[in-house]
Parts: C-alpha cells; structure tokens; sequence
C-alpha cells in the first residue's frame, strides 16, 4: 500500500506548527527556544573562552563547539541514557559542521565559542530543530554572522516525499520504507550546509527534496527572524 495520507493529517509539503524564542537562559551569553510539533530544542552559548588543552588552540581562528543531549524521557516512553554516547558525538560533529560556514570565527583566535544544546521533547527532527536553535541563539548573543541557518528533517516515506517528518513517518514500514533526510540551508544563498541521507532516494527524488527543503527553510526562517525581532523589540 502507497503512503497517500500522513499519519496526523498535514499535507505533504506542511511543517508541524513552530514556535520560537530568545533569552531563554538568563545566565548564558545568547540562548533561543525552537519548537517544530512535539520537538522542542534549548540552545545556550557560551564564550568565547580560551581553548584547553592549548595544542588544540588556533591562532588564525576560533573554534566552535556544539554539544548535543537529548534529556532522559524525552521521546516516545524509551529512556534515553543519560551523557554523550556516540550518537550524540556524532550530532554535535554535524551541528559544528552546518553552522560554521555563518559565524565569524577569525575574530577570535585560540578561543573556542560553545553552543549548548538540549532536547526535553522529541518526536523526530531532533538535529535540526538543534540547528535552527543553535543559530538563533548565536544571532541573539551578537555574534557576527553571515547569515542564520535553518534546519527541517524531510523524508522519503513510502513514495512521497515529505516536510518535517515525525517519529511515526521515521518508523514507516509499509511498502518503499522510510528515509530520513536532515538538510540546513543558508536562507540568503540557499546553500546547503548540512543533507545526510538514512536510505537511499533517487536523484530525481534528491533533486525534489532540496527544493522542498528551500521551500520549507523560508517559513522556518520567518520564525526565527520574527522571535529575534521580537526581543530587541523588548529590549529597544
């Protein structure tokens, strides 16, 4: 049977209902709350500070951190073990890696930059909802930044090809399966920063994903953009 209908009734192309905010964690440098469905992600930055051991310092440039945690019963019932395993090492690695083509870093040479990521809440879409908080909290701690960085998890569920899947469409077993596809994107340029793939989709159906995750990355960064505004609005 073909996937014709997702499980909670949104059309193909729809994101679940987003909200999100800024200062959040009074204490830290610049912190953001986004919430995509029932995926809810808390950023808090921290630094710059000098980087230790000293032979991982840089004298061109700084370094970024990110550390990811999804808290214990924060999913479907399972407990997640608590502390970084390897699948956490391996988020944060890729959260580095899609949010350092926009923040200015040669401003701070032998200093690293960390960001702080944890998930009280999930149901799928955990690295991006990390991502898009992460980029607003760098934004909200007056970071030079090229631009942000929005973040949806698409898929490839049955034969269609969906925005912002959920636990329910990651776990699909009926017929042509479930791939899970991550992408970041770079609202300004439309470049891609981040686009891993669990499965395997076709070119043509690649193709179709990148442009839906434009698409999808344009109403994500009206969010963000809005919640920013929102707090200098408070501040000003």
């Amino acid at each position: 049977m073909s996937y014709d209908k997702r499980f909670d009734g949104r059309q193909f192309q729809e994101l679940r209902k987003m909200e999100a905010k800024v200062g959040v964690v009074p204490s830290a440098q610049g912190s953001a709350m986004f919430k995509i469905g029932n995926t809810v992600a808390i950023a808090a930055v921290r630094g710059p500070r000098e980087v230790r051991p000293r032979f991982m310092q840089d004298p061109t440039q700084g370094l970024l951190r990110c550390h990811y945690n999804m808290m214990p019963f924060s999913g479907h019932g399972d407990r997640v073990r608590p502390g970084g395993g390897r699948r956490s090492k391996e988020i944060s690695m890729i959260m580095e890696q899609a949010l350092r083509p926009v923040i200015n870093l040669q401003d701070f040479p032998n200093a690293m930059i960390e960001v702080f990521v944890e998930l009280p809440q999930t149901d799928a879409g955990t690295r991006c909802a990390g991502i898009t908080a992460a980029a607003m909290a760098l934004a909200h701690a007056g970071y030079e930044m090229k631009d942000l960085v929005t973040s949806v998890a698409l898929g490839k569920v049955g034969n269609q090809i969906v925005a912002d899947v959920n636990y329910d469409e990651e776990a699909y077993e009926g017929e042509g399966g479930s791939t899970d596809i991550p992408i970041a994107i770079v609202p300004s340029t439309g470049e891609v920063t981040l686009l891993q793939l669990d499965g395997e989709v076709t070119q043509e159906d690649l193709k179709k994903v990148i442009e839906l995750g434009t698409k999808a990355a344009a109403d994500i960064f009206a969010v963000q953009q809005q919640a920013l505004k929102d707090a200098f609005k408070e501040t000003a």
